[in-house]
């Protein structure tokens, strides 16, 4: 049993923020029917690379969640989204403002019928002022967040964080803004709107660089792998490659000194305190570099794990999915899919005791389910088939189980049952 059982979750979102937002209320056990236009969302083709002609991004985003497609271009469109929600508790959309009004399917006018609706939108810049209308996508806001001029090399220009970090980070607070809110229905018995902006969450995962600016009004530097606030805290090459060392603190700064053979360090005072580090941080790196590439990265981890100053090696993407701590967690399993054969996807990293977490669906083919779920809202066959006629819906949706109906428990679920890498 998950902790959102007998949530439903309609989704209408595309791209990453979305998604990512309704996987995890998915992997909490949330009932999620995601909605799509004819040929399906436009992150199916987010690659490459692909699996099969399916984006792998999009597989691993869209986990738990079954298919509809509606056209909302065509008459009926409207009114068939509008009784889904109907019937659910969230809805997620990530179209620009303005869009799900004109419509007919805003807060508003859905919430004036259904009262106990979470209504979560996701926009580049928020819902209204003055960038509310501007296009943006995860590149575009990490440039407009700031993000990136505090990201690269001292000597380098500004640098993209490797991963889509608004996106990501949007996604993760959306799911939180509509738990919060669904925490709140259960006292006031009303739902609400959650805005969610990817600059707003951009700025929030910069809490505490931006905390240091506001205080002090100076723009950090870029430090490359280090931390602005503190050194050494940064990566080092070795004989081999790259470690992490996080020496900081007055104890391992000591410890660290002692173990390079270097105590003349530890009583020079530019580096004397952590604050005179991060000031002299070219001059400490220059001293402690050359060292570093005496040895393997093994070797130091070893050295260094023994004088429990803290440190690690930089991992490849191989190395991670391999690591016996990821294989433990199973933060990595894979599927079996009715299309696509096996495909793996990274799990859910929330870990709860009572209601545990659980990834149980790979992710839909373009309207794999929408007779199941148009049937589950209350749709006659003779409405579906009407639809279909119309091009509305699919023409030859077709239920997965024969009967149209998802099993009244969730752990009776069975179809692209997980398991572990």
């Amino acid at each position: 049993m998950g902790a959102l059982d007998g949530i439903r979750v309609l989704d209408l979102s595309q791209g990453a923020a979305g998604p990512i937002c309704t996987m995890h209320l998915g992997d909490l056990g949330a009932r999620v029917v995601k909605v799509e236009p004819p040929g399906g969302e436009w992150g199916r083709a987010l690659g490459p690379p692909f699996v099969g002609d399916v984006a792998a991004a999009f597989i691993g985003m869209n986990r738990n969640k079954r298919s509809v497609v509606v056209d909302l271009k065509r008459p009926g469109g409207r009114d068939i989204v509008a009784r889904l929600a109907a019937h659910t508790d969230v809805l997620v959309e990530s179209f620009r403002p303005g869009v799900m009004v004109r419509l007919g399917l805003g807060y508003e006018t859905l919430a004036a019928d259904h009262p106990r609706l979470v209504y979560c939108a996701i926009s580049a810049f928020g819902q209204d002022g003055p960038w509310r209308h501007r296009p943006g996508v995860d590149g575009i806001v990490q440039g407009a967040s700031g993000l990136m001029s505090v990201t690269g090399e001292p000597d380098g220009g500004p640098v993209k964080v490797g991963v889509p970090a608004a996106d990501t980070s949007a996604g993760f607070l959306a799911a939180q803004g509509v738990l919060a809110a669904l925490f709140a229905r259960e006292r006031t018995g009303r739902g609400q709107r959650v805005d969610v902006a990817l600059l707003d969450a951009l700025l929030a995962f910069q809490t505490v660089p931006l905390a240091m600016y506001l205080a002090s009004g100076k723009p950090p530097d870029r430090t490359g792998s280090g931390a602005a606030y503190a050194a050494p805290n940064e990566a080092f090459p070795t004989r081999d490659g790259f470690i992490m060392v996080a020496a900081y603190t007055p104890e391992r700064w000591a410890a660290l000194c002692e173990v390079l053979g270097r105590r003349d360090l530890a009583a020079d005072a530019r580096f004397a305190s952590n604050e005179a580090r991060v000031r002299h941080r070219a001059a400490l790196r220059e001293a402690l570099i050359p060292i570093f590439r005496t040895r393997s990265s093994a070797e130091w981890v070893s050295t260094l794990d023994a004088a429990d100053i803290i440190c690690g090696s930089i991992a490849t993407y191989p190395e991670v999915v391999a690591h016996p701590q990821v294989r433990h967690n199973n933060m990595v399993v894979s599927f079996e899919h009715p299309r696509l054969g096996r495909t793996a996807v990274i799990g859910s990293p929330l870990r709860l005791s009572e209601t545990p977490t659980a990834v149980t669906r790979p992710a839909p083919l373009p309207g794999e389910h929408s007779v199941e779920v148009l049937l589950e809202a209350g749709f006659s066959v003779r409405e579906i088939a009407a639809a279909a006629a119309a091009g509305v819906v699919p023409g030859r949706a077709a239920p997965v189980r024969g009967q149209g109906a998802e099993p009244p428990r969730r752990r009776r679920e069975t179809r692209g049952r997980s398991r572990a890498v």
